[in-house]
This record gives structure tokens, sequence and C-alpha cells, in this order.
């Protein structure tokens, strides 16, 4: 019951957090504020307490996971069986391979770090066999989903409901409803308005576009957390419906309103232009393509990034081996960085932030969970998933702080989606690229306070039980 009460309290926190970082202080959109805190609150009660809608969630995940399964078969042509294995398959030798092995050898008994199990090989999740390929498969489905004309409809409804509860413009809830699927191509559908638009506008776009995932990402965060989270695709998803009006609500109170938004009272129809139109086939294998320049520009910036931190820390290692000189100076200096790395640094910063959202009173836990957000921001979303599916699977983490970190981490809002959106943006419509560049930093911000209302949310409806995580 206390942390609930912390995860209600710490909305609040968090307005008054993006409320310091205000252009206007004097201005506040309180109306926003309420309606855009309301709306999370009864879409959390729906995902988390009514059974039915519980039950859809659930669903939701069972046919994601289906696609996630179906994405392994392509990639397990390519690579093999051993890289990429079948869920719940044995790998290795069989028949009478498995029968001689066990009549000529010793009985094989693990030890701790051991990836030889007694019953067969396993290599470990392998990033690249298994999460890229991922990215690729729902990359290809989504773009044949878009070209027959099914994602259009929802992303239209999601746009309408979000402008009648919280009364934004129609280009800023079409494009947030476009963000439940997409990135930066969510921009595309509101590319006639983008040059007339206001300063807090372009910020509410921006901030939806830090804040929630693209679908074609959706598989490869779920694909690390299904084994102690069998329902996380369709909390996933769940979470990107959350934060879009979270991402309104923070973006507002950091850029408020000045002006009256040309498209304000009405949503714009998506056009899909005659000469736009493909073939079903030929979507598919261009969404594959694109799919796989995301693929390789992800393993490149997690090559360069976790690269530059690991150089960082081993600078960091360097002036902590300093504690053993025979100098007092240098003896304090090496004490200070014996304690000091990105991780623990990001961890600290992010610590009263991770509170609020009611994670946990263990000081231990906290500091992991502080931890394992606060790294987002550098190395983006995808090292702390691998590792929170870790340490849920090792029982270092709680089943509430498996769920409220899960929910905080789904988003772009990390420093390398930076130039994507703020870049793409830009391309877009180039007259207005002094204000994206300006309004850059404030959305991430913005984006990322957003994803740790998100948090709170579950925080508030989460309760012990297996239901929630679909077990």
């Amino acid at each position: 019951m206390v942390l609930r009460l912390i995860s209600l309290l710490g909305l609040v926190g968090l307005c008054f957090v993006a409320w310091l970082g205000s252009e206007d202080r004097r201005q506040v959109p309180w109306k926003m504020i309420s309606w855009g805190i309301g709306l999370q609150l009864v879409l959390g009660l729906f995902i988390f307490l009514f059974p039915l809608t519980r039950e859809i969630v659930v669903w939701v995940s069972g046919i994601l996971n289906a696609l996630i399964d179906a994405s392994e078969e392509g990639a397990r042509f390519l690579f093999g069986p051993i890289l990429v294995p079948v869920l719940g398959e044995q790998v290795g030798p069989d028949g009478a391979g498995r029968w001689i092995a066990r009549a000529l050898t010793p009985p094989f008994t693990p030890v701790p770090g051991d990836r030889l199990g007694t019953a067969n090989l396993n290599l470990g999740y392998i990033l690249a066999f298994r999460a890229l390929p991922q990215v690729i498969f729902f990359a290809a489905i989504f773009s044949l989903l878009y070209n027959l004309g099914i994602i259009q409809p929802v992303v239209q409804a999601f746009a309408r409901f979000f402008r009648w509860t919280m009364n934004i413009s129609g280009a800023e809830a079409l494009s947030g409803g476009a963000n439940i699927f997409v990135g930066i191509e969510s921009a595309i559908a509101i590319k006639p308005f983008l040059e007339r638009m206001t300063r807090s506008e372009l910020c509410a776009i921006l901030a939806s576009m830090f804040g929630s995932i693209a679908s074609t990402v959706l598989g490869l965060y779920a694909g690390y957390l299904r084994g102690t989270f069998p329902a996380i695709a369709g909390h996933l998803m769940s979470a990107s419906i959350l934060t879009i009006p979270a991402a309104f609500v923070m973006a507002k109170i950091l850029v408020p309103e000045k002006s009256e938004p040309e498209t304000l009272g009405k949503v714009p129809e998506i056009v899909f232009e005659d000469e736009d139109r493909k073939s079903p086939m030929d979507s598919l294998i261009l969404g594959a393509l694109d799919g796989v320049k995301m693929a390789v520009g992800i393993a490149a910036a997690l090559i360069a990034i976790l690269g530059l931190i690991a150089l960082l820390n081993l600078i960091f290692a360097q002036l902590a081996s300093l504690s053993t000189s025979e100098f007092f100076l240098w003896q304090s200096i090496g004490r200070i960085f014996s304690v000091i790395t990105l991780q623990n640094i990001m961890g600290a910063l992010f610590l009263p932030l991770t509170f609020l959202t009611g994670v946990s009173l263990d000081w231990s836990e906290l500091w992991i969970s502080s931890q394992l957000i606060g790294r987002r921001l550098l190395e983006t979303a995808i090292p702390p998933y691998i590792d929170l599916a870790t340490l849920s699977a090792e029982g270092v983490l709680s089943d509430r702080a498996l769920v409220i970190i899960s929910y905080v981490l789904c988003g772009f809002a990390h420093i390398p989606s930076v130039g994507i959106f703020v870049g793409g943006l830009a391309g877009i419509v180039p007259s207005r690229s002094k204000d994206i560049s300006d309004l850059g930093w404030k959305a991430l911000w913005a984006g990322t306070l957003a994803t740790l209302m998100t948090g709170c949310i579950a925080g508030i409806y989460f309760y012990e039980g297996t239901a929630v995580l679909g077990r």
C-alpha cells in the first residue's frame, strides 16, 4: 500500500520536476495535466485490474509472441538451430548419438556459469542472431499491414481519442497515435502542417517519439523477457499507449502553448497517395529492407556506445588504481574513483526519479532499478532489458520491480535517438530546423519523464500475483 501511494504521489512529483524546467513557469497547463493523468489512470485501471481487458493484454501478447516465433524461422534457416534454437526443444546430439554419449561418458554435472546443460547445448541469447532478425521481420509485417490499410484506421481511432480527451491539436493527436506503431515515420502523416506548427506542438511531437517505441522493435524488447514475463509483449504495447498522454503532459509543461494551433479541434486524415501504392509483396520486401537498415543501425550504435562506455570505465578503473599509491593525494583520488563507473553515475542521477515510481523500499533493489533505468539514457534500452531479464530470472528483482522497470524502459528516450528524431524531423521540414534543434533536448527530457510517469501507473495498479505477468 505504501509503494502504491508513492507511485501515486510520483505522478505529481514528476510533473513538478518538469515544471522546474518550464520555459514559462507562470503558465501551467492545469487542464492538460488533469486530463492527461486522468486518462492514464483510467487506461491503467483497464490494463491491470479489469479481468476482461487484462485477458486482452495476454491475448495480444500471444499474437505478438507468435510473430516473434515466426520471425525466428527465417533466422533459424540462415543461422541454424544451435544459434537460433526452437523454444523448449533440445539442441545437440539426438537419438543414437545421445544414447552413445550417455553410455560412454560420465554424467554431466553443471556448475554455476555453465552454458552446457544436462539436456542440451545452450549458447545463450545471442543478440545478433536472435533479436536483430526480429526487427527485420516486424518491419516487414507492419509495412505490409500499412499497405493493406489495416494500420491507418487504428491510428486514426487513437488520434481522435487523444484529441477528444486532452483537447490537443489534431496534428499532435495523429502523430501520437502513429507513434504507437512507427517512429520518425509518424511525422510523415502530418507533413503538410509541420511548417506552421507552434513550438509547443513540435516539442510534443518529438516527446511522443522519444517516449514510445515503434512496433518494429517491440519484438526485440519482448524477446528478452518472455521467459520470466510471458505477457511482456502485450504490456509493452500498453506502455506505448500509456506514454503518449504522458509525453503530451510533460511537453506542454516544459513548453507551454502560447498560440492557437492550426489543427485545433480536428484530426487530419491520413493521405495514402496513389503514387506511393505498392503491391503487398513489394511492401513486404521493402519493409524488410528498411528493417535491415534499422538492424544494422542498432548493431552499429551498440558497438560504438558500449565500446565508448567500456573505455570510459577503463579510465575510471585506472584512476581507481591510484589508491595503492604512496602519496595521500593520489590515494584519495583512487578511493573516489573506486566506486565511479558510468553505470553508477547514471544510477545516482536517476535515483530520486526511480524512487518516485514506487518500485521498491529496499535499498538494494531500488539502486539496481535506478541503474537499469538510468543506463538507458546512454546505452539505449537494449542492454538494460537484457540485464533486467537476467536479474529477474535469478530472483534478484521482485515481480513489482520487473513490471515497473519494463514499463519505464519502454521508450526511445536515450541520447542515440536525438540525432535520429531531431535530424529526421528537421529533414522533413528544413524551414523549422532551428526550432526543432532547440527543442530536441527538451523533448528528450519530456520523453524520459513520460516513461517514468508510465512506470508510476504500473506501480499504482500492480498487485502481487501471476495474472499480470501472464504466467
